[in-house]
């Protein structure tokens, strides 16, 4: 990914540099201050997609019972499998979820300067939405980080932390503003650089109010009632609803290394059509395909390749390496558009879009929210909506779907516990695609109850990130002030 985040980073901190260059400046060279709007709209929005789709989305696939590797990857991941925290946060060899978020913060918040001083609504709003997603994605994985002093680049070079519930609610207030700026933005040209929504200002408030109901969810078992309250009467008064739709970046991926779907390159195949490593080791967990085969769920035969009829997972954790079951011909790998001989699965095409939001994660949150009496609409029908959408994205035929909806096992309408079931069918759905939010469900519910890793000496589950080295070295009084116990400290909003 960090081919992605290094041109962008150049772009920006270029744009950032006040007179950088001023003398005998090439104003045909592509640096920040002679790039349109559009362009470094797009840059930002790719930066932020290609965070999502690989690093978190990897995070949230072994933490969220996804994801484990055949004895062939045993030493692959390591530090995801035995959640080491320390290794984690290195500034060699760990995953930069702190730096590449707050880049991306940064990004975004030049954008919005640049975009006032024109008065330009609708790049004022579409960047403080971003904003407002990557700070919430940001105390999601940390807790407490600085807001107000954030994204200021060398001008903050120790920014003042603040209390994850107050950057909660910041967040959401800036999302909120971003709504107001995007409702005054006016027509907006083709050439917009948006390359998520195409410039379709009613689809981006869309999105905007999705990621506030999900934040708002987030908060469910806190007895934050009358906050929640309030926030929900803003965007039913707002008026236009959630994203029926996915919220996908496509910038125009090509056929050429360093080009290609992100996802597809790192998980599938490279240029020249070879699997790739990740491809070859990775492996469903004998759980999740449990879990599948128990609810008879056809997706499993668009996900992974059966080994002589069957379907094979791994222990996450590599508990029992040395078991011939777990090598790599013994076991399921992803199917994808070479072993299905078209686009299905979750490798349909090398140039594919990049899921950020998914349209059935959508419909499970307002399937949610509707159970618990906060918006209206019938929240088995949100649900139902929720399973045909994910069916419909691996060309799984509608009238299975249908039949897979009136079993026992999965009909909302017969459940227990209503609740407990749209988080277990989510996490069904989410699988590979946003692999985080099963963690974030996790944490939050205590659901679904996926095996804790089985490497040996591991105590406990990871309930959040550790601060990485990078800000140690240049912010340790505010690190200091903080919890940094990876297991036992919990995020404001976890159970």
């Amino acid at each position: 990914m960090k081919r992605y985040i290094s041109f962008i980073y150049l772009l920006f901190t270029l744009a950032s540099c006040e007179g950088f260059l001023d003398v005998n400046e090439n104003p045909n060279a592509p640096i920040a201050s002679n790039l349109p709007l559009s362009a470094k709209l797009s840059g930002a929005l790719v930066s932020t997609s290609n965070q999502e789709t690989l690093q978190i989305n990897q995070i949230g696939g072994f933490w969220g019972g996804y994801w484990g590797t055949n004895n062939d990857g045993t030493n692959l991941f390591f530090d995801l499998k035995t959640y080491n925290g320390p290794s984690l946060r290195s500034q060699r060899e760990g995953i930069p979820v702190w730096e590449n978020g707050f880049n991306n913060i940064l990004f975004f918040r030049l954008i919005q300067e640049e975009a006032e001083l024109s008065s330009n609504h609708f790049y004022v709003g579409t960047s403080k939405v971003m904003q407002g997603w990557l700070f919430l994605r940001l105390v999601d994985f940390y807790g407490n980080i600085p807001f107000d002093e954030a994204g200021q680049g060398n001008e903050k070079l120790q920014p003042r932390y603040e209390d994850g519930q107050v950057v909660y609610q910041k967040a959401i207030n800036l999302i909120t503003s971003g709504i107001a700026d995007l409702k005054q933005a006016g027509p907006v040209p083709a050439t917009n650089g948006d390359v998520m929504f195409n410039g379709n200002v009613d689809s981006w408030i869309k999105f905007a109010n999705t990621v506030k109901l999900r934040a708002l969810l987030r908060q469910s078992e806190l007895g934050n009632e009358a906050y929640i309250q309030e926030q929900l009467a803003l965007i039913s008064q707002e008026g236009s609803g959630f994203i029926q739709h996915h919220a996908q970046v496509n910038p125009g991926y090509l056929n050429t290394a360093g080009k290609m779907n992100p996802f597809w390159e790192t998980y599938y195949r490279d240029v020249q059509g070879n699997a790739t490593a990740n491809y070859q080791n990775l492996r469903p967990t004998e759980f999740l395909i449990s879990q599948m085969q128990d609810r008879n769920d056809p997706r499993l035969s668009r996900l992974y390749q059966a080994i002589d009829g069957e379907y094979k997972g791994v222990v996450f954790g590599n508990s029992d390496a040395g078991n011939p079951k777990y090598d790599r011909v013994n076991t399921s790998a992803f199917l994808g558009a070479v072993e299905n001989g078209g686009p299905t699965g979750l490798f349909r095409s090398f140039n594919q879009p990049s899921i950020v939001m998914s349209s059935f994660e959508s419909f499970f949150l307002q399937a949610e929210a509707a159970q618990r009496g906060w918006i209206g609409g019938s929240a088995s029908d949100l649900y139902n909506q929720a399973i045909q959408e994910s069916f419909q994205l691996l060309t799984v035929p509608a009238m299975e779907a249908t039949a897979y909806l009136s079993q026992q096992e999965v009909a909302l309408e017969r459940a227990e516990d209503p609740i407990r079931r749209i988080i277990e069918q989510k996490w069904l759905a989410l699988n590979s695609i946003s692999s985080i939010e099963a963690w974030n469900d996790y944490r939050r519910l205590g659901w679904p109850e996926f095996p804790a890793t089985a490497a040996s000496g591991v105590v406990g589950r990871p309930n959040r990130l550790m601060y990485p080295e990078t800000e140690r070295g240049t912010n340790l009084e505010q690190v200091l002030a903080q919890g940094n116990d990876m297991i036992n400290e919990k995020i404001w909003w976890s159970r």
